[in-house]
């Protein structure tokens, strides 16, 4: 059966102090595009998937470099569609390196898993010890506007992020089956449907924790479980809802606050 695959890469690096593209490869079903930005922002890259979502078998890698002191946000056009498996797992690699003292943003809009879809994202940062990392992952389970329940899906996600040439932050997460079962356990997801998870790696992460944290005292009213730790300059944190919008929402809310501007355009479509 025809399967998709794409390849991306993206070099980032400074021209008279402003960050540029340096490189920009893109194979197949992935396509990368510079919107126009502000003076004073963040470069912005957009990677859009040709493909129109990811299904068992399609192959999808990207591959990010920041050079020192350059200062970037990389994006997706719309939220990923995770398809029915008609046999084998879609995978979608990304592999991000900052150097000394560049600020990368990771920020990707939600993957949306189908019901008999199988997805395994494998997100991997190495990272100068002063450079400054956000990065983001969002899940929605099903398509709620059409009451698709998860009964049978499989998904593996997993972080490895290194700081300085030392691992700092390493997650797996794996959910095979019936995933509404499971998320509808109280210790696993109290029936949300959507889901989140945001780490800042950087050496103010500690300043910025109480803020967040009055921020996130206003989502419970919201629909939105959430929470935060810090610990030796990095920040995690998880969200749930039973309404994605409503994760959404927050999330921009959140990001937002920890960038000092806007999410990327392309959020607000």
């Amino acid at each position: 059966m025809q399967r998709a695959h794409g390849i991306g890469r993206l070099a980032f690096g400074l021209r008279d102090g402003a960050t540029v593209v340096r490189q920009c490869y893109q194979e197949a079903g992935l396509r990368i595009r510079m919107p126009r930005v502000e003076p004073g922002d963040a470069l912005e890259a957009v990677v859009i998937n040709t493909a129109g979502g990811l299904t068992g078998g399609d192959r999808f890698s990207l591959d990010i470099a920041a050079s020192a002191g350059t200062r970037a946000v990389v994006t997706t056009q719309a939220a990923e569609k995770v398809y029915r498996s008609s046999g084998g797992v879609g995978t979608f690699d990304t592999t991000i390196r900052v150097g000394e003292g560049a600020n990368l943003a990771w920020l990707p809009q939600e993957a949306i898993l189908f019901e008999g879809s199988a997805l395994e994202r494998r997100l991997t940062i190495d990272m100068a010890a002063n450079a400054r990392v956000l990065a983001v992952e969002s899940v929605v389970f099903g398509r709620l506007a059409s009451g698709e329940r998860i009964d049978n899906a499989y998904l593996f996600d997993r972080w490895r992020i290194r700081r300085g040439g030392r691992l700092v932050y390493a997650e797996g997460l794996r959910l095979e089956g019936d995933m509404a079962g499971a998320l509808a356990r109280r210790a696993c997801g109290a029936g949300a449907v959507a889901s989140a998870s945001l780490i800042l790696v950087a050496p103010d992460a500690e300043a910025q924790v109480e803020a967040v944290r009055r921020l996130l005292d206003t989502l419970d009213a919201k629909g939105v479980e959430a929470g935060v730790s810090v610990f030796d300059g990095l920040l995690s944190m998880r969200l749930l809802a039973a309404d994605p919008f409503a994760l959404r929402t927050a999330l921009i809310s959140i990001l937002d606050l920890m960038r000092g501007g806007p999410v990327p355009r392309v959020w607000s479509c």
